[in-house]
């Protein structure tokens, strides 16, 4: 069983001892302390939540537990059903309501769940708003209403089509081009609302060949939901199979996507927003961000069209501050998250869809031709066990010491640029352990930097 807090949120598997794990008790108690937060933050009445849910077996039981506590605190509850993380935050924008929850665990497995947290921007908490969730959390600051003054709940369904007609009214996204190819398109979408919503978008793209796996929103999950090569070799098949011309495939919330080839090879998750910014800088020159963690061939693009490329920490909320910062035309992060500030500073992947078939029909090649137009990296990630004793600052100090000529960056753990990539090392905050991530023009050459660091820290 696992509970971990975070200023993202809660999350955790379903069963057991409360505040061991995901119990009705931790998520009353978490729901109670966001709906305090935004009561706070806002200081008004008639205050307004959206709550969506992936297709999670639990998560009828969550969206009720959630819900109702909600409604306790006097918040009126707009009910989105089964929707997709992008979608909740589109939505929380367009009622004009103080937050959202999303209840998903994203690309963990189908035993767990979470509460994702959202302002009233339908993006997530800053660091600081999230540890005041965490410390009403932990204070059990909480103030429910009276029956006379209890929340109302409505549910709207709507959302999903007003995401797609959204996205297409995007300058960018070419639905004449993309019918006019008359592409085959397989998609794998776990057994979640992916199944809902892809079929519904890619109709309206103008696709009328689609060639579907697991787009049952049961929460039967087919396999691992976190969309790895490892995981998609059943929709590498189908592909082949189908003659389609290229695979879609999303995590049970719809914010990640991975691309698979015409000839079932994968596309590279860390290239979905290395290609589609290719295509939006073709278009519409910018500059750009990604994470510390995600490959340097995003930079490569970006400064081939003259235009500035940003790094940012971790996180979705760390690359979404960076963008609006930098005014970026495009951004994300490499496990296939694309922020499209056009539309809504989330990660999105039916816009990635959208976007990259645009790109695709435009080309006049195969998607597999298309990969090969793109800088080759290749990303090591490691992680070692850390003894109870070991001080993380001391680690650091040594790895630097190590790279002293290189550039270093220590706004999320430390990140040495290499000749050809970095390295990166961050301690995790509910393991004892710290990741080892490299990057380089092969495997082998992220690996013998990988264990560069690895070698330094047990010599220590």
């Amino acid at each position: 069983m696992a509970l971990i807090k975070s200023i993202s949120g809660i999350r955790g598997t379903i069963g057991g001892k409360p505040g061991e794990s995901l119990s009705p008790v931790d998520i009353v108690k978490f729901a109670a302390a966001f709906g305090t937060w935004v009561q706070r933050r806002h200081n008004k009445k008639g205050l307004k939540v959206i709550v969506g849910r992936d297709a999670r077996k639990s998560g009828s039981m969550v969206n009720n537990l959630v819900i109702t506590t909600l409604r306790g605190l006097g918040i009126h509850v707009t009910d989105l059903g089964m929707a997709t993380t992008p979608t909740v935050e589109l939505a929380v924008t367009g009622t004009h309501a103080d937050g959202g929850i999303i209840i998903t665990a994203s690309h963990n497995p189908a035993e767990w769940n979470a509460l994702k947290l959202l302002n009233e921007e339908g993006e997530f908490l800053s660091s600081q708003d999230g540890m005041k969730v965490l410390e009403i959390a932990d204070s059990e600051d909480f103030n429910f209403v009276s029956n006379d003054f209890t929340g109302s709940l409505e549910y709207d369904d709507t959302w999903g089509k007003k995401h797609i007609d959204q996205i297409l009214g995007l300058n960018l996204v070419a639905v004449n081009e993309i019918k006019a190819e008359g592409f085959t398109v397989a998609i794998d979408c776990i057994n979640s609302v992916g199944g809902i919503i892809l079929p519904l978008l890619l109709k309206s793209l103008g696709v009328d060949k689609i060639i579907e796996l697991n787009t049952t929103p049961d929460g039967n999950f087919a396999h691992n939901p976190e969309p790895l090569p490892e995981n998609l070799k059943a929709i590498s098949e189908l592909v082949i199979k189908g003659k389609a011309d290229i695979g879609f495939v999303v995590d049970p919330d719809v914010d990640r996507l991975a691309i698979v080839c015409e000839d079932g090879a994968m596309f590279g998750e860390e290239y979905t927003l290395v290609a589609i910014s290719d295509y939006i800088l073709k278009n519409s020159p910018g500059s750009t961000v990604s994470n510390l963690s995600s490959t340097r061939a995003l930079r490569d693009i970006t400064t081939k069209y003259g235009c500035e490329y940003y790094s940012s920490a971790v996180g979705e909320v760390n690359v979404a501050e960076e963008m609006k910062k930098r005014d970026a035309v495009i951004g994300g992060e490499g496990n296939g998250g694309v922020i499209f500030p056009e539309l809504h500073y989330g990660r999105d992947a039916l816009a990635g869809i959208a976007l990259f078939l645009s790109h695709l029909a435009k080309s006049n090649m195969k998607c597999s031709s298309l990969r090969q137009l793109y800088p080759q990296y290749v990303i090591a990630k490691k992680k070692l066990t850390l003894a109870p004793a070991t001080e993380f600052s001391q680690i650091v100090n040594a790895v630097k010491n190590h790279f002293h000529n290189h550039k270093i960056d220590e706004r999320d753990g430390l990140w040495i640029e290499h000749q050809n990539g970095w390295v990166q090392i961050r301690k995790s905050n509910t393991e004892p352990i710290m990741r080892i991530y490299a990057e380089g023009r092969t495997i082998q050459e992220a690996d013998v930097l990988a264990d560069t660091v690895i070698e330094i820290v047990k010599n220590l």
